[in-house]
């Protein structure tokens, strides 16, 4: 139902339009909030994960947002995402696939700061290594740790925390609309996201939420009577 309602809202000219994007963003932060509290956290998040994901374009986007990824061989746009701890998104940024993943999480990271003050540890993998930590320390004075893949790994692991944002991408994925990108603006690609977190966390807490089902009653006892003996069975 919430994707139906973006598609509205994204197409509305005027003041609908407008409230697109700030009706998803307050609608999200609510529910991440819920979502916290039901796993036993603090309402505001303290910590983050951030990567990026390469997604192919439509012929509706134009050349002017869209590029090529040769490290994923994907034509169209990129994702960079910065998640809580348990996997909602926090903030996201739109940028061609062909720009770099330290180049585009300095306006993530940006964002993070000024949308999350409470946010001051931030967890990457190594391709965000180098001026990236040092300009996050000086600017923003936030802790990006990177998280390196071992090189003497040749199978696949499971590595701590990256999982996670790893595991939010595989949860966009599964809506149809964010499987592609068919928006000519960057921000309603970025609208279209947060509705599909918006539908993965109001699913969690209506779950979590559930009444328990009833317990099965317990089965009757039932008396077994021994019949009475008839005269001819005595005799």
């Amino acid at each position: 139902m919430g994707l139906y309602l973006s598609r509205a809202i994204t197409h509305a000219p005027g003041p609908a339009g407008r409230w697109r994007a700030g009706a998803a963003r307050r609608g999200r932060a609510a529910l991440r909030e819920q979502v916290r509290v039901l796993a036993r956290r603090s309402p505001q998040p303290t910590a983050a994960i951030i990567d990026s994901q390469s997604v192919r374009a439509a012929d509706t986007v134009g050349k002017a947002s869209r590029g090529y990824d040769a490290g994923k061989k994907t034509e169209g746009r990129k994702r960079h995402v910065a998640v809580d701890v348990i996997g909602p998104i926090l903030c996201i940024v739109i940028t061609a696939a062909s720009v770099q993943d330290r180049d585009g999480a300095r306006p993530l990271l940006w964002k993070l700061a000024v949308g999350y003050r409470t946010v001051t540890l931030i967890w990457a993998d190594g391709g965000y290594a180098g001026e990236l930590v040092t300009w996050a320390s000086q600017t923003l004075r936030r802790t990006l740790q990177i998280i390196k893949r071992p090189d003497d790994l040749h199978t696949f692991k499971v590595l701590p925390r990256r999982w996670v944002v790893e595991r939010t991408c595989g949860w966009i994925m599964k809506h149809r609309r964010c499987v592609r990108d068919y928006e000519r603006l960057p921000g309603h690609h970025e609208t279209y996201l947060y509705w599909s977190m918006i539908h993965i966390m109001a699913a969690r807490i209506a779950r979590r939420q559930a009444p328990a089902p009833p317990a099965p009653a317990p089965a009757a006892t039932r008396l077994h009577a021994t019949p009475a003996r008839t005269a001819l069975q005595v005799a």
